[in-house]
C-alpha cells in the first residue's frame, strides 16, 4: 500500500443492472416513482410534525430527524441509479466515487445509530414514565439527535481512507449502481486485506453494536409491557413501538447481510435496492398508516386547510 500516487485510474464504470437491459425502462420508472414518493412523504412528515403542536414530543422530534436523514440517504444513491439506467456512459470520477462512498456510509451509519436512539426514547417512555418528561428535555433530545450524526461520519472515515489508499491500476468496472466499500475494494491491484478488516470492524461498530443495543431495549420494553395488567395498556404501549420495529427490522436485516462480511458478492446490489429504495419509500407510510396520532394530525391539518379555502372563497364572493 503506497498511497494515491500509485493509482492510475481516473474514473470508475458502473455495471449496474446491465445484464437486465430489457427491464431498464421499467426499473427506471419504478425507482423514479419510489424516489419521488419517498422525498415527498418524508417532507410531509417533517412539515406536519413542525406545524402540529400535538406532535411536539421527543418521539416525533426523532421521527422528523429521521425523515430528513432519509431524504439525504436516498439522494446519495438513487439519482445515480436513475442516471446509469438511462445513460450510455455510466462513469464516475475517482474523487466522485470517494465522496459518494463516504457520504453513503456516513448517512447509513447515522441511520443505524438514530434508530437505536429512537428505541431508547421509547424504552424510557415505557419503563420510566414518571421521569420521562424530566429526562427527555429539549436539550437532551438535541444532544441525542446530534450524536448519531457525529458517530455516523466518524466511524466510516477509517474504512474509506483505507479503501482509497489502495492501488487502482487495472479493472475499473464496479459491479454495483453506486460506490460502496466492498465493490470498490474488489477492484484494487494491491492486497485489500487491511481495508477489508477495517470495513468489517467499522460494520461491527456501526451496525452490529447499535443492533444489539436496539434488541436489548426491545427485550426490556417487552418485559415491562407484559407486566401491564390491562389489555388496553399493553396495546397502547406496543403501538408506540410497532412502526419503529418494522422500519428497524427492514433496515438492519439487509444491512447486516451485506456489510458484516469482508468480501462483497454479485448479489449485494440487489440487496442494496432493499435499503436504498424499497425501505425508504415504505417508511413514510409505516409511520403514518400505523400511527393514530399522525393520522389525526393529518386530518386536522386537512380540515383547517379546507376551512381556510372555504373562508377565502366566501370572503372573495362577498366582496
Amino acid at each position: 500500500m503506497e498511497g494515491f500516487n500509485t493509482t492510475t485510474l481516473t474514473e470508475f464504470v458502473f455495471l449496474g443492472f446491465s445484464s437486465f437491459l430489457e427491464y431498464q425502462n421499467f426499473l427506471f420508472c419504478a425507482v423514479l416513482l419510489a424516489y419521488i414518493t419517498c422525498v415527498l412523504g418524508n417532507i410531509t412528515i417533517f412539515v406536519l410534525i413542525r406545524i402540529e403542536s400535538s406532535l411536539h414530543t421527543p418521539m416525533y422530534f426523532f421521527i422528523s430527524t429521521f425523515a430528513v436523514l432519509e431524504i439525504f440517504f436516498v439522494s446519495v444513491t438513487v439519482p445515480n441509479l436513475l442516471a446509469i439506467l438511462i445513460q450510455t456512459e455510466k462513469t464516475i470520477s475517482f474523487f466522485g466515487c470517494l465522496t459518494q462512498l463516504y457520504a453513503f456510509n456516513g448517512l447509513g451509519t447515522t441511520e443505524c445509530f438514530l434508530l437505536s436512539v429512537m428505541v431508547f426514547d421509547r424504552y424510557l417512555a415505557i419503563t420510566n414514565p414518571l421521569r420521562y418528561s424530566s429526562i427527555m428535555n429539549s436539550q437532551f433530545c438535541y444532544k441525542l439527535a446530534i450524536l448519531p450524526w457525529f458517530l455516523g461520519f466518524t466511524i466510516p472515515l477509517f474504512a474509506t481512507v483505507e479503501t482509497f489508499l489502495l492501488d487502482f491500476c487495472g479493472p475499473n468496472k464496479i459491479d454495483h449502481f453506486f460506490c460502496d466499500l466492498s465493490a470498490v475494494q474488489n477492484l484494487a491491484c494491491s492486497d485489500p486485506f487491511v481495508s477489508n478488516i477495517t470495513t468489517v470492524a467499522a460494520s461491527f461498530f456501526s451496525i452490529v453494536l447499535p443492533f444489539f443495543a436496539l434488541v436489548g431495549f426491545y427485550i426490556r420494553i417487552i418485559y415491562t409491557v407484559l407486566k401491564i395488567k390491562s389489555k388496553e395498556g399493553k396495546k397502547k404501549a406496543f403501538s408506540t413501538c410497532s412502526s419503529h420495529l418494522i422500519v428497524a427490522s427492514l433496515f438492519y436485516g439487509s444491512a447486516i447481510i451485506v456489510y458484516v462480511r469482508p468480501k462483497g458478492s454479485h448479489y449485494d446490489k440487489f440487496l442494496a435496492l432493499t435499503y436504498t429504495v424499497v425501505t425508504p419509500v415504505l417508511n413514510p407510510f409505516i409511520y403514518t398508516f400505523r400511527n393514530r396520532e399522525v393520522k389525526n394530525a393529518i386530518r386536522k391539518v386537512t380540515r383547517l386547510s379546507g376551512y381556510h379555502e372555504v373562508s377565502m372563497l366566501t370572503s372573495h364572493t362577498t366582496s
